[in-house]
């Protein structure tokens, strides 16, 4: 709600958009599912499956109905749809919502479509430039020393209202890991006065003393797709950023910078040719399809939908880190099924006349199984497991649920029999 809150009120207050963006109800959040996509220019969102054609669509927050949508949409592959997985997950003309803190603004937009069609008649949109002049507001790198927009200074005001501490699972899993001789990165693209506040209140004070290195700023998936003369590491002192580093020399706390330097440096920490990095994060644009594909480092992604699927209801013990920041009085967490668009994982396609609808992969699935090596729905499910117990592969055979750890959805094992296109 927060993060809503900070785009809402810079939007009406601002860019004199309608009034009726500020008000939220429980039911309003059912709209929020990550893997859909924002068309920029005609306000529609779109669910694709895994051979580009579109599965749901909206305009705004008003789904199509199937007439509809196979009139606007057909059997085709979308637009702007490229059938390698690794398309690009931002452009100029369309916005993928893949983690959740990008997700209210996936309702904010939706909404903003709404007002516009509402009260302008507009069948084209030019409203993303706001919606950016709204997250420079909120999150530019002085933001947060300046106190500058919604977002940062209400979480300064009452940390404990939005994060939660670690689990001390967690923070053993940690410990052990570099008791084992692990060398241990943090990389955020959070600016290092965030990162510290985030840090002290997650994992204590002494944070910084279970990571070996942190680069913070990282401005992924610029830090594994760039070149180091395109985004060389910068030392910090007091919080600012200082010249450009020509190489990575030793470890310590950093900003932005780049894999291809950091990997340097780890070979001469561990004195290793090609030394294994395992990458965990909540990404596939920022996180996981880039760490794999640019820098060929093994992921592990999370993946709350994990612990939603298996009931269609939230399980008691909700991921600690995530729980506060977007859940107003009663909203469900947005891990968990969506009753607008259903399944994360799989949909059905409307069979032809007098033929039975066939269940199909959606492309966020696929990109799962191509780009993750396992997925599990938190830290805290392999916290506690041995450092050398063997996880199974994606890869590993031709099932598409072989990595999810510790179970594939449920979805997924219902359905073994999917329409692969």
């Amino acid at each position: 709600m927060l993060i809503y809150n900070s785009f809402a009120q810079f939007l009406v207050k601002e860019k004199g958009y309608d009034k009726e963006l500020l008000t939220v109800t429980p039911e309003d959040w059912d709209f929020c599912s990550k893997g859909l996509a924002l068309d920029l220019e005609d306000g529609h969102f779109i669910k694709l499956a895994d051979n580009g054609t579109v599965l749901r669509a909206s305009h705004g927050t008003k789904m199509m109905a199937p007439e509809v949508l196979a009139e606007q949409y057909g059997r085709k592959e979308w637009k702007h749809f490229i059938s390698d997985t690794g398309m690009a997950s931002r452009s100029g003309k369309y916005y993928f919502y893949d983690n959740y803190f990008d997700l209210p603004g996936a309702l904010l937009c939706a909404r903003v479509v709404d007002s516009l069609t509402k009260n302008n008649g507009q069948k084209t949109f030019d409203f993303w430039k706001d919606v950016v002049a709204a997250i420079q507001h909120n999150y530019k790198v002085s933001a947060f020393k300046e106190n500058c927009g919604i977002y940062f200074p209400e979480v300064k005001r009452d940390p404990g209202r939005y994060l939660y501490s670690c689990p001390e699972s967690v923070k053993k899993w940690l410990q052990q890991l570099k008791n084992a001789g692990k060398i241990l990165l943090l990389i955020t693209s959070s600016h290092s006065d965030y990162c510290r506040l985030l840090c002290e209140h997650i994992l204590g004070n002494d944070f910084a003393d279970l990571f070996d290195i942190v680069i913070t700023n990282a401005l992924k998936p610029g830090f594994f797709s760039h070149s180091p003369s395109q985004r060389p590491f910068r030392t910090l002192e007091n919080d600012e950023e200082q010249e450009a580093l020509p190489s990575l020399d030793k470890p310590g706390w950093y900003s932005q910078g780049n894999a291809a330097h950091l990997y340097e440096l780890l070979k001469k920490m561990t004195g290793k040719p090609e030394p294994k990095v395992v990458y965990f994060g909540d990404s596939m644009h920022s996180d996981i399809f880039p760490a794999r594909h640019y820098s060929n480092w093994e992921t592990v992604l999370i993946l709350e939908e994990l612990r939603g699927d298996r009931d269609g209801k939230p399980e008691e013990s909700e991921p600690l880190e995530k729980k506060g920041k977007y859940e107003g009085p009663k909203a469900k967490p947005l891990y968990t099924l969506s009753k607008t668009w259903g399944s994360f994982f799989i949909d059905s396609v409307s069979g032809l006349e007098n033929t039975e609808d066939s269940l199909v992969y959606t492309w966020s699935c696929k990109r799962i199984s191509t780009y993750s090596t396992i997925a599990i729905p938190s830290i805290e499910a392999i916290a506690e497991l041995p450092l050398d117990y063997k996880f199974t592969r994606f890869s590993s055979n031709s099932s598409k649920t072989a990595g999810y750890y510790p179970y594939p959805p449920l979805v997924l094992s219902n359905n073994e029999k999917l329409t692969t296109k």
